[in-house]
C-alpha cells in the first residue's frame, strides 16, 4: 500500500515538472524589440545630426568606457560632436601646423590644454554626464562638443532624422534628443513603452532652431 502510494506522488511529481516545462516553452524567451526615433525641425523637415540616447527606466548597465579620440584638423575639431559612455577618455591630437589650446568651461568637465602642437597632452577623462563645449583659446572660430552619457545605446540621427538600436528588451525606455541648436524650453525626453518587434517614436520641435554661428567652417548640425 504505501509502494503504491509512493509510486503516485512520484508520478503526480512528473506530471507537473512536465507540465510546467510545456508551459514554459509555450511561452518561449521575451522577444527583443527595435526602437526607431524619428526627429523633426517645427517645419516638418528632418534633423540631422541630432544625438539621441536610449536608457532602460529603471536604469541597467551602462556601456564600458572608450579611449575616444578629436583631432583638430584644418582649425576644426573632428569630429565635431563626439558621443561617449561616461568615464571615458579622449586624447587631443593637433594635426594642423599651427598651435592651438582647447578648453571647456562646461560643468560636465573643466580642463584647459596650453598651448601644442603635435604630439597632445595625456587624454582627459570624463566621469559626468552632460554635454561638454569646446573651444580654442587662439581661434575662436573652432567648437565642438562632447556628449558623456549613461545610456547604454546612443548615436546621431542620419540626414533623414532617424535613428535606430535593435536588440531592446521588453519594457521602459528613456529616450532623450539633443542638438546644439535646439531651442527648446526643456530637454526632449519622452519614458516610452516598448512592447511589440518594432516601436517607434517621433520628435518633433515647437520652436525654430537658434542661428548657427558665425564660424565660417561647416558643420555637422548645420542645416
Amino acid at each position: 500500500m504505501t509502494l503504491t502510494v509512493r509510486t503516485s506522488r512520484i508520478q503526480s511529481l512528473r506530471a507537473l515538472v512536465v507540465t510546467a516545462t510545456l508551459a514554459v516553452a509555450a511561452i518561449g524567451p521575451a522577444r527583443a524589440a527595435s526602437l526607431v526615433v524619428n526627429i523633426y525641425k517645427r517645419d516638418g523637415k528632418p534633423l540631422s545630426g541630432a544625438v539621441v540616447t536610449a536608457e532602460p527606466d529603471p536604469a541597467g548597465a551602462v556601456r564600458a568606457p572608450v579611449k575616444a579620440i578629436m583631432d583638430q584638423v584644418d582649425l576644426t575639431f573632428v569630429p565635431d560632436v563626439l558621443v561617449i559612455p561616461v568615464h571615458s577618455t579622449v586624447q587631443f591630437p593637433n594635426s594642423d601646423a599651427v598651435s592651438h589650446q582647447v578648453y571647456s568651461f562646461s560643468p560636465a568637465r573643466q580642463f584647459q590644454l596650453p598651448l601644442y602642437r603635435g604630439k597632445p597632452y595625456p587624454p582627459v577623462q570624463f566621469d559626468q554626464s552632460g554635454v561638454v563645449t569646446l573651444g580654442c583659446n587662439i581661434h575662436d572660430n573652432m567648437l565642438g562638443y562632447i556628449v558623456v552619457t549613461a545610456a547604454p545605446y546612443f548615436g546621431r540621427a542620419d540626414e533623414h532624422g532617424q535613428w535606430a538600436v535593435q536588440e531592446l528588451s521588453p519594457g521602459r525606455v528613456r529616450v532623450r534628443v539633443w542638438h546644439p541648436l535646439l531651442n527648446e524650453p526643456g530637454e526632449l525626453d519622452r519614458v516610452i513603452e516598448v512592447r511589440g518587434e518594432r516601436e517607434a517614436v517621433e520628435f518633433r520641435l515647437t520652436k525654430p532652431l537658434r542661428p548657427a554661428p558665425l564660424t565660417g567652417r561647416a558643420h555637422s548640425w548645420d542645416y
